[in-house]
């Protein structure tokens, strides 16, 4: 044993999760709906099927709702009415299990649209916040996000951030890192193109508690500008530096860009 081995996911390392993944695949907009409502810490109330053969595991979403409780990724809350239980995701480990998996299940999809993949990456490069904050927007729309109680606003960010990783990290060409060190801090994503000059992107991304995305678009702005995120890239001769702020807030975002010393509002 090594004493000096940080804390692992049980569930995570151990576990075959594909029973979740094939889950969120089959979800129609109401069951991903109701995963939202799990994953925020609510309770869902289904008729569970104790007698499930293997032939019929995964044939229909009710089925993967018994599944998903006799394997133990959903318990019991409160009393049984017949056949009807209030389930809730049982613990941190498996909520989490829920999320990587809404993320891979949501990079997957996106990777079967690359015409729009195309048209955000050349509107970043652009600096067309318009453009980037409807494609962005879409994409919300269509996945599971984390709702807006009971989770913590930094893991809300991430999730966002992973969302956003995910989108990023089909450009073939691109250098995309996360959560590097830079100037005097953290920056959430930084991005080196291909192109002939070079261009470094920043991006920060905020969750507006509030529901006020236009303040915490110029809060996330000032975060790069104050801790001087463009050093990295400048440092580099990189001298075309484009800075993204994005906040998010449900199934919506809003975009801002700018230069370093400059903050354009997405209008």
């Amino acid at each position: 044993m090594n004493p000096s081995a940080l804390p692992q996911n049980y569930w995570i390392n151990t576990g075959n999760n594909d029973i979740i993944r094939r889950f969120i695949q089959k979800a129609g907009f109401i069951t991903k709906r109701e995963i939202e409502e799990l994953i925020a810490g609510g309770i869902v109330r289904k008729a569970i099927k104790q007698d499930l053969t293997y032939g019929n595991l995964d044939s229909s979403i009710d089925n993967l709702w018994s599944l998903l409780f006799t394997t133990g990724y959903l318990t019991q809350r409160g009393e049984q009415d017949g056949d009807m239980l209030s389930l809730a995701i049982p613990n941190r480990e498996i909520r989490q299990i829920f999320v990587r998996q809404v993320l891979e299940w949501f990079d997957e999809e996106a990777s079967k649209d690359i015409g729009k993949l195309d048209i955000l990456f050349q509107s970043m490069q652009e600096g067309d916040a318009s453009a980037v904050k409807k494609i962005l927007n879409e994409y919300l729309r269509r996945t599971i996000s984390i709702r807006d109680y009971g989770v913590q606003k930094e893991r809300k960010e991430s999730f966002y951030h992973g969302i956003l990783l995910g989108l990023l990290g089909h450009m073939e060409g691109w250098d995309v890192s996360s959560n590097a060190e830079t100037g005097e801090g953290y920056s959430d994503i930084l991005v080196t193109t291909d192109n002939a000059e070079g261009m470094g992107i920043i991006i920060e991304i905020k969750y507006a508690e509030d529901g006020n995305l236009e303040a915490s678009c110029r809060k996330a702005l000032e975060q790069i500008e104050t801790r001087r995120y463009a050093e990295i890239f400048e440092g580099n001769g990189i001298q075309s530096i484009l800075n993204y702020g994005i906040a998010c807030y449900k199934k919506s975002c809003m975009v801002m860009v700018g230069h370093p010393g400059f903050v354009k509002p997405n209008m």
